[in-house]
């Protein structure tokens, strides 16, 4: 293992968090997002309600919880994003590209998670204008896909979510991230446990709240736990190193361990109370919880357009979705704008339009393939169900948090990220650390890696 001069590693002087809570909440907000509201509720109708919940939260304890905490170190200890931090740790080696793998992978993400994103801009106004009064699923279904075949609107609405994105970004540390996130983390919450009340409250609700909350053992098997441990990764965006950046953010007052907890505390909670929108309301009207993505756009507009005061909440939801996005859209092009700021110099504001502009031409190539480029294939998938599904999540983040959790196990000493973890007050962590990130969280990512290889290639 390599031993890293400490003077290597000294921070130059960087803006930071005001507080501990802003860098809580910011980091929160980067988790909370697609992963908790679009994704988790049709995977835990899909693997088998409460028994995938149990292997999620296991999963992003001993698997998620440590590759977030390194990403937090690497930041904090180097001062830096992350290619330029891996330098610091590492000279004169070839781990810095990591790094670069992780830029790539966040521009994409942002260019088709920036389109989703605006999708659900579009829904909140669709919503306050009472679009969906008086739809049923089908009706509904079919606006949905006009709407994402309709290649000038979906552009339209990624511009639209890439511009508020970049505004907060231009504003710096304090003056954009620090203050939008303190705003909007506990605006979201009130508007999650507010929907949450009414859903419970809805006839017939019972159903779905067993379905979600009495774990069936049946349900567990290894596609479950593949799914889970997947979920668990993909909901706290660690892998391409974006929460690397505001770990460099931070000052080194508090542990590490302090704060990832309350990362993942919040990031499980928002999910959860998530889950207490979908699933009684699903139960209520009779609709599939596990169909897939449709379910925010096409199976949740359906039941609000049933409900009294349904575009009321309607409204409520889908505010509460831009929100959730919002966060984590600036996380991501906070990282790859600390990648041009760090390593090529640039300076930020020219930096941010820089990186806007090629995230919005990586977003337009994204959204075409709803529309005029539909007919465009790889390996036998759209160019956005590719990226997706296959280039970013199925190989991209597994193999960068898998080589993020290798470097730190077994290149460099663990003691180096150990230490940086449990400077300040706090909760520390030592040996059950080393435990995880030399044996257990690399072959249990690379086992879950091979799967999704198997899956791919079998689908």
């Amino acid at each position: 293992m390599m031993e890293i001069p400490e003077n290597t590693l000294e921070s130059p002087k960087r803006e930071q968090f005001g507080s501990r809570i802003a860098f809580v909440l910011a980091s929160m907000g980067g988790a909370i997002g697609l992963g908790n509201i679009w994704k988790f509720p049709y995977m835990v109708g899909r693997y088998g309600g409460a028994a995938f919940i149990v292997v999620y939260i296991i999963a992003l304890l001993v698997i998620g919880a440590p590759v977030l905490m390194t990403e937090f170190a690497i930041g904090r200890k180097t001062g830096t994003s992350y290619t330029s931090a891996l330098k610091k740790l590492l000279p004169g080696t070839k781990w810095y590209l990591l790094g670069i793998i992780g830029v790539i992978a966040l521009t994409l993400t942002l260019g088709f998670y920036g389109g989703i994103a605006g999708w659900t801009v579009a829904y909140l106004f669709k919503s306050i204008t009472g679009v969906f009064v008086g739809m049923d699923a089908a009706q509904v279904g079919a606006e949905f896909g006009s709407f994402i075949t309709n290649s000038g609107q979906v552009i339209l609405w990624l511009a639209v979510m890439l511009g508020i994105t970049t505004f907060v970004v231009l504003r710096g540390v304090k003056g954009g991230i620090e203050k939008v996130c303190n705003i909007l983390l506990p605006v979201l919450f009130v508007m999650i446990v507010f929907l949450a009340i009414r859903s419970i409250l809805l006839p017939g609700a019972g159903a779905g709240l067993e379905f979600y909350l009495m774990p069936k053992l049946e349900n567990l098997n290894g596609e479950t736990v593949v799914a889970g441990v997947g979920q668990a990764l993909f909901t706290l965006g660690v892998g391409a190193g974006n929460l690397v950046i505001y770990g460099s953010y931070l000052d080194k007052k508090k542990s590490l361990g302090s704060s990832t907890i309350m990362v993942g505390l919040g990031d499980t909670l928002a999910a959860i109370l998530f889950g207490f929108i979908v699933f009684p309301a699903c139960a209520s009207f009779n609709i599939e919880a596990g169909m897939g993505p449709p379910l925010v756009f096409i199976t949740l507009p359906t039941i609000f357009a049933q409900m009294k005061f349904g575009m009321l909440f309607s409204t409520v939801f889908f505010l509460l979705l831009f929100f959730a996005c919002l966060t984590s859209t600036i996380c991501i092009m906070e990282a790859i704008v600390g990648f041009f700021t760090d390593e090529l110099k640039v300076e930020r504001k020219k930096a941010t339009l820089i990186v806007a502009a090629i995230v919005f031409a990586v977003g337009v190539l994204m959204m075409l393939s709803f529309g005029a480029l539909s007919d465009v294939m790889i390996f036998g998938r759209s160019i956005f169900d590719f990226t997706n599904d296959v280039l970013v999540s199925a190989i991209l983040l597994p193999l960068g948090a898998l080589f993020m959790i290798i470097l730190v196990g077994w290149v460099i000493k663990p003691k180096t990220i150990v230490d940086e973890i449990n400077l300040g007050d706090g909760i520390k962590f030592d040996r059950l650390y080393v435990v995880l990130v030399k044996y257990i969280v690399p072959v249990v990512i690379a086992a879950v890696f091979v799967q999704l290889v198997v899956n791919l290639l079998s689908a």
